[in-house]
């Protein structure tokens, strides 16, 4: 070892005993990111309202679901009566929602059942809006405190007032026959309706704009609860599916380094490691073996063969075992780009498989149907070939 690399190694040494030092001297900062996750502590998070869910429905099972609304719900969904196995409330505590349309569809019959949705975001997932007819203005220019309030004179003495975390989204246009108000937002003089409960089907969806009334800060603030157990009693009897923040898969965060990234001095320690190993490529930059000749690959002639194939089986009209290389092929494009079983064409694989690809249902209905047929018939012609061809080419550029 020269004495160049034991230099190095000193001055490493050095900042990583400094910066421990400081950082251990440090009080721990207090975590203000609104996360809205059931597991958090910090204020912004749901903890408190996930452990009292029981205590506010006794009567009630509390279930947390780890999946999307969409894989969840429509297990339970029985095809044979068109029913669903479990009735009960879907609850969303959450600043933005990302929900995909599927899921956002499956909640939609859940509640069109006789069941309730209830969804408390600034950013209640756009399709669930469309459909109940009801529209949200998001105003970014506010500044102060917000009134909360219900409009049922009962819970008159639960209203409170808030500064923090905040967002002035409020309903503008409503589908008054379907609609009930059931509480205000007043910022300065404006007051606006933030939360409403809208008929669907046999149920109901009620959605609210304030999600930051459910996290720890706001639960344990002077008697802001009242006014968080005021909005959760328009919630009838049955089974809570709580929506988690921490789904299967990604409950432990998403980058190989969370843990070291979300300690202070790790992630300091890590970020000296990159800075130092960078500067040891810039001083030792120089090339260490000779040059590495190109080889030109070997060209690829898969494309030639497969005509070469195709024309063979074509010239000997061999249409059956066109066709069926051609279904093999799709189904086999379904699995890979969809993750779909095809073992069974039926029609909760027509249903799942116009949810994912887009494309529309009817089609894909006479599509697998002529699929069915062409695969239990031995003597098929050229017709049917061109017929399956036209179908399953329609489905990749439709």
């Amino acid at each position: 070892m020269n004495k160049t690399v034991k230099l190095y190694l000193v001055i490493l040494l050095i900042l990583f005993i400094g910066v421990a030092a400081v950082e251990l001297s440090l009080p721990k900062p207090i975590n203000w990111t609104q996360t809205y996750n059931e597991k958090h502590k910090i204020p912004y998070g749901t903890y408190i309202l996930h452990d009292q869910l029981k205590y506010l429905f006794p009567n009630d099972s509390i279930i947390t679901i780890r999946t999307t609304p969409y894989q969840y719900f429509n297990a339970l969904y029985n095809w044979q009566d068109s029913t669903y196995t479990s009735a009960g409330t879907y609850l969303l505590i959450k600043g933005f929602t990302n929900m995909d349309d599927a899921s956002s569809q499956e909640l939609l019959d859940f509640a069109s059942h006789g069941n309730e949705v209830f969804i408390a975001s600034n950013y209640p997932p756009q399709n669930i809006l469309d459909s109940l007819h009801i529209t949200v203005k998001y105003d970014y220019n506010f500044k102060g405190r917000a009134e909360l309030s219900l409009s049922n004179p009962v819970f008159k003495k639960d209203s409170i007032t808030i500064e923090k975390g905040l967002s002035n989204s409020y309903f503008s246009a409503l589908d008054t026959v379907n609609t009930t108000v059931l509480g205000y937002q007043k910022f300065n003089t404006s007051k606006h309706i933030n939360y409403v409960k809208v008929s669907y089907g046999s149920g109901h969806v009620l959605v609210h704009l304030q999600p930051a009334v459910f996290t720890n800060y706001h639960l344990l603030k002077e008697d802001h609860r009242k006014y968080a157990a005021a909005i959760l009693s328009y919630i009838k009897e049955g089974n809570i599916y709580f929506d988690s923040q921490n789904k299967l898969g990604n409950s432990l965060g998403n980058s190989p380094l969370r843990f070291i990234l979300n300690e202070p001095a790790l992630r300091w320690s890590w970020y000296l490691g990159l800075i130092s190993l960078a500067l040891f490529m810039v001083f030792n930059a120089k090339r260490k073996q000779r040059i590495i000749q190109v080889i030109k690959p070997l060209e690829n002639t898969t494309i030639a063969f497969t005509k070469t194939i195709g024309n063979l089986y074509y010239e000997t009209r061999d249409h059956h075992t066109i066709i069926d290389k051609k279904i093999t092929y799709f189904l086999e494009h379904v699995r890979r780009l969809y993750y779909i079983d095809t073992q069974v064409l039926d029609d909760t694989f027509i249903k799942t498989l116009s949810l994912k690809s887009g494309k529309d249902r009817a089609k894909l209905n006479q599509l697998i149907t002529l699929i069915i047929n062409l695969k239990g018939n031995r003597q098929c012609t050229e017709d049917d070939l061109l017929k399956l061809n036209t179908a399953i080419e329609n489905f990749y550029t439709t």
